[in-house]
């Protein structure tokens, strides 16, 4: 199960991870103008934030999770075919409707499938336990290292352990399908052309909607009365789950923080390896960091539980913020390579522990607006910073990877406060109990632990 579901969002980052770059030699290609790139990839990312509340409200109540993730990644594989055929052919307008299509899945791409972790593990619970109730027994916290008391402490301890190394695994696919990405992209346009280039990202999202198939997900058990109807109002759900629960507030603002950073990323790397007498060396700089991040995501999948997730996800950012201010101080092109490939060994702690900190306070019934929800965050900071940069393009690149550095320090010391804040009781709706899904009054504001392992 777990080897399918990799498959499976390694396809699908793959196609997303890729479109950057394939869209940007695409318009050059064919326009000789890289602008034309730049507009298609802001539409494919503008309906991220948006969309995020939709699609993970859409999640949370299908019953029928695999066609809907399935046909979201149907979805976009055509768009990205689609702007294989009109991208610098057809009219702009026409080609932007496109992106926007093709982009509003992208919080199921990201987010939404991290989701999954928590469902599929309890569902394939009985198979693990006998009964099942191994896999649904809640395992109580588990932030900043706390392990599970009492008699089922040894159990405990192993489902904390395997959540761990599942969710380390999940962020491994992101790191790899950066790295492989992008350069199969680039490979694929310098033998044949860009075009075929997009193609095959559409390829990798058709494949990666086939293998949704073989997923064995639950479907939500809704009733059939009115009250379990979809209402327009669930599509806030995420945003007030944030509200009320202070870990998923102070989790979400701390990535936001470092994903401020990590959008700038990319065009200060170049601007930095054009000021170590490399033009093209920005590239290199931002391939180091993306195996710097798989190396980190394996680790932690190899070595689960040595520290809470809390506790992993500040030293991620710490080791990010000392090794791109050491790559801001050396003067060798070669050091800053092996610099920000030792910050990536960060990025990958730091991405597996925030999905498990996501998954361990999301309330049940939300989890999938959480997490398409954060994402969608995440990549509107990102994108934030870089227009940052952009703006600030004018300063020393030393100055602003020294600023990236400083971004991340910051999310590492708004991360405390998961250690200082403390569960509130739970707030009951009347008529708890009766079966019916509890309200926005029902949500749980301390952390909730998804019971059960892989």
């Amino acid at each position: 199960m777990l080897r399918t579901y990799l498959a499976t969002a390694f396809l699908a980052r793959f196609a997303d991870e890729g479109v950057g770059v394939a869209l940007a030699l695409l318009a050059v290609e064919r326009t000789g103008r890289p602008a034309l790139g730049g507009f298609v990839l802001a539409a494919w990312l503008a309906p991220h934030a948006l969309a995020a509340p939709v699609v993970g409200a859409l999640a949370e109540r299908t019953r029928a999770p695999r066609l809907l993730h399935g046909c979201a990644l149907a979805l976009l594989g055509t768009a990205l075919a689609l702007l294989a055929l009109t991208t610098g052919r057809m009219p702009v307008p026409l080609t932007l409707a496109v992106a926007l299509t093709g982009g509003s899945v992208g919080p199921l791409v990201t987010g939404g499938l991290s989701s999954l972790l928590a469902e599929t593990r309890g569902h394939s619970g009985a198979g693990e336990g006998g009964d099942g109730s191994q896999g649904r027994t809640p395992l109580g916290r588990c932030d900043d290292g706390d392990r599970p008391g009492g008699a089922d402490a040894s159990a405990g301890g192993r489902g904390s352990r395997l959540r761990d190394r599942s969710y380390a695994y999940d962020a491994a696919t992101y790191n790899a399908a950066a790295v492989t990405a992008p350069a199969a992209v680039a490979a694929t346009a310098a033998v044949s052309s860009a075009a075929l280039a997009t193609v095959l990202l559409a390829v990798s999202a058709g494949c990666a909607a086939l293998l949704c198939a073989a997923l064995r997900l639950p479907a939500a058990d809704l009733g059939s009365s009115p009250a379990h109807r979809f209402r327009i109002r669930e599509l806030g759900t995420g945003f007030r789950v944030l509200r009320r629960a202070p870990q998923l507030a102070t989790l979400t603002l701390a990535t936001c923080v470092a994903f401020l950073g990590a959008g700038a990323l990319p065009v200060t790397a170049v601007l930095l390896a054009r000021a170590r007498g490399a033009s093209d060396g920005g590239g290199l700089l931002m391939t180091a960091f993306a195996v710097g991040g798989l190396a980190g995501s394996l680790a932690a999948a190899r070595w689960p539980g040595a520290s809470g997730p809390a506790r992993s996800a500040r030293l991620g950012l710490l080791v990010t913020a000392a090794g791109l201010a050491g790559a801001a101080l050396t003067p060798s092109l070669l050091w800053t390579a092996g610099l920000f490939l030792c910050a990536g060994l960060g990025e990958g702690p730091l991405l597996s522990a925030t999905l498990r900190l996501r998954a361990d306070h999301a309330p049940e019934g939300t989890r999938a607006q959480v997490f398409t929800l954060g994402a969608g965050l995440k990549l509107t900071a990102g994108a934030a910073g870089t227009a940052l940069v952009g703006a600030l393009a004018s300063l020393p690149p030393q100055s602003l990877l020294l600023l990236t550095a400083a971004l991340q320090l910051a999310a590492a010391a708004l991360l405390r406060g998961l250690r200082r804040s403390r569960p509130a009781p739970p707030v009951r709706e009347p008529g708890a109990g009766t079966g019916r899904q509890p309200g926005l009054r029902g949500l749980p504001r301390g952390p909730r632990s998804p019971g059960g392992s892989w």
